[in-house]
């Protein structure tokens, strides 16, 4: 486990799937709803309301050791007349359950599709608000990592999107857009920002690169992204 490790906050709808889980060790995500975090090193479950005095709230997590895409059929073949019969699906591969100690708790949210977050957060996180964690420990080291390469991201503001505001820890202006790299929630192709692991500061600052280059380079004029 490290601390820039990536975790997937998906939804547990049921019991049944619990039970999945710990005995047969997978879960399914429909590809069409799959997230970009698929590839997450980690996988923890928010329980419905379904789940009684344990809903709303992450109490289960486990290591991602693959995935494969099937049909739902053949992860559930006694439900042949499911409308999503054979629709595809990804069977996310599973390690032992963990317990996560304390749970997180839902204080405020009910309605959770997936959360993106890091290992560092996840581990002390006691509430779900915690997962979007912005203190500046998970972020100073990629801004300074950056800056050692010649970009200059600018902290703290306020990014437009599709009719939607986001508060983003960091972005580049580009030639021809903006890359924003972020701990919590930002614009569909947001990077998210890692702990302080060395692993992932590399590889962050590497994805920023590649970003602001497919934009085309740094844009020096200073224009606002308000």
């Amino acid at each position: 486990m490290y601390p820039e490790d990536r975790v997937l906050v998906a939804v547990m709808p049921n019991p049944r799937d619990l039970i999945i889980a710990r005995e047969q060790h997978w879960y399914r995500i429909p590809q069409k709803k799959a997230p970009r975090g698929i590839y997450a090193e980690y996988i923890a479950f928010y329980f419905t309301k379904a789940f009684g005095e344990m809903k709303w709230a992450v109490h289960f997590y486990a290591r991602r050791l693959g995935h494969e895409l099937v049909r739902r059929i053949d992860l559930l073949p006694d439900e042949p007349d499911h409308p999503r019969a054979y629709e595809p699906y990804f069977k996310i591969q599973l390690g032992p359950l963990q317990r996560k100690e304390p749970p997180i708790l839902s204080s405020s949210w009910r309605r959770i599709t997936f959360i993106h977050t890091t290992w560092d957060r996840f581990i002390v996180a006691t509430d779900i608000r915690d997962l979007f964690s912005k203190d500046k420990k998970f972020v100073d080291r990629v801004y300074h990592a950056l800056r050692e390469v010649g970009i200059k991201p600018r902290r703290d503001l306020k990014v437009k999107e599709g009719g939607v505001t986001y508060e983003v820890d960091m972005a580049v202006e580009c030639r021809n857009g903006i890359v924003v790299a972020t701990t919590g929630e930002g614009p569909p192709d947001s990077i998210l920002l890692p702990g302080g692991g060395d692993r992932q500061v590399k590889r962050s600052v590497e994805e920023v690169r590649r970003a602001v280059e497919a934009l085309g380079g740094v844009r020096t004029l200073d224009v606002p992204l308000e």
